[in-house]
């Protein structure tokens, strides 16, 4: 497999299940791959096949109690691939299935499981008083398991009930970073805090997927405060009209943080001054680089010049200062957990034009892939 060539493209239509088959069987490798990189995440923790039914079947009742029509397409997916429901819940609920059994591990007295990987997303908004051409800019590295480069796709799903939708996502997987034909684009990267897993919630993909369905952004912000969420995560949410906020979540409260001029810059520390004074960042200690990746991104967006285009974003984001734990990082064993993490994609979005630009291992290559909500992929002609 050529990790270094364009993400695959799936576009999806018709009933829920109907795409979801449609997708499955579009990329059925990639989402057996999928399965494989979680199913093995959880022979190291020791879970085994009785824990994985009964925790994959309680997401399953979560998540069509969330939205049935978000399990048809599950259970599509499965159908297309090959693959079981139980898979597919898997993979949409990841983080929420891996830290049961993490802790399942802990509970039996195993010894000390190593963390995930660092999942160190750096993202950004440039609002329109600071675009060049007067449009929003909305843009991500997204850093994970460095394997995932094989699981990576672009998914547009055409709906008759709503906003079509663009996503970068894991094959397998509802959404992740996207936009939709309502001019809502969307970022996520990792937080954490001492209130993690206290509870169980809608597994994060499927909120994701619900605030790209939003036809109206009051909505799509309304998604996130309403919706019982397991763990912290960061959410970056930007509207074409010309606004973006940053949403702090912890499992049972939201943070906002808002652009300071005309720039949204967050990585993966909490930054909101009531958050800060009310949690505590359990996550930093693993990322400290989160720092300097928040400063170098505002810093290279600012001196980029009083206007800013899609270039300058994701030259900001291709900054290798102090790799490699950097804004855009190469492929390196992960201190933590023993597997290689490096930045899979950078996702540039311009969501008035409903399109993003995607780049598998940025640190490794130029060359990026145009993905739309109305057009066939196609290469980027970058600026010399």
């Amino acid at each position: 497999m050529d990790n270094l060539a364009p993400f695959p493209f799936v576009s999806v239509s018709g009933t829920a299940y109907e795409r979801g088959r449609a997708y499955g069987a579009a990329v059925p490798d990639r989402v057996a791959r999928s399965t494989q990189i979680y199913g093995r995440a959880l022979d190291g923790l020791g879970a085994g096949e009785a824990f994985r039914r009964q925790l994959t079947t309680e997401f399953a009742a979560r998540i069509e109690a969330y939205g049935s029509h978000y399990l048809e397409e599950m259970r599509g997916i499965a159908d297309g691939a090959g693959v079981s429901l139980g898979d597919v819940v898997m993979i949409n609920a990841r983080t929420e299935v891996v830290a049961q059994a993490r802790r399942q591990a802990g509970a039996g007295g195993a010894a000390a499981t190593p963390p995930e990987p660092e999942e160190g997303c750096t993202g950004a908004v440039v609002l329109a008083g600071r675009s060049s051409n007067g449009r929003l800019l909305h843009g991500q590295n997204w850093d994970w398991r460095s394997e995932c480069i094989e699981t990576g796709i672009v998914l547009r799903v055409q709906r008759e009930d709503g906003p079509d939708i663009l996503t970068f996502v894991e094959a397998g997987g509802l959404a992740r970073s996207g936009l939709n034909s309502a001019g809502i684009a969307l970022t996520a990267n990792y937080l954490e805090c001492e209130r993690d897993f206290r509870t169980t919630g809608v597994p994060l993909s499927l909120l994701r997927r619900k605030i790209l369905e939003q036809q109206h952004f009051a909505e799509a912000m309304g998604a996130v405060v309403n919706t019982p969420k397991s763990c912290a995560n960061n959410l970056m949410m930007s509207t074409a009209e010309g606004f973006a906020i940053d949403f702090e979540c912890a499992p049972d409260e939201v943070f906002s943080v808002l652009p300071e001029d005309d720039l949204l810059v967050h990585a993966n520390h909490w930054v909101s001054t009531a958050a800060r004074s009310k949690l505590r960042d359990t996550g930093v200690a693993n990322m400290p680089d989160s720092y300097y990746r928040d400063w170098r991104v505002k810093r290279l967006l600012r001196e980029a010049g009083p206007t800013l285009d899609l270039a300058d974003l994701k030259q900001a984001f291709f900054d290798d200062f102090a790799t490699p734990f950097a804004v855009c990082r190469p492929p390196r064993p992960s201190s933590l957990a023993g597997n290689l993490s490096a930045t899979v994609a950078m996702i540039a979005m311009e969501p008035a034009g409903g399109f993003m630009d995607v780049l598998p291992l940025p640190a490794l290559q130029r060359g990026f892939t145009r993905y739309s909500l109305t057009e066939q992929p196609r290469p980027v002609a970058e600026p010399a």
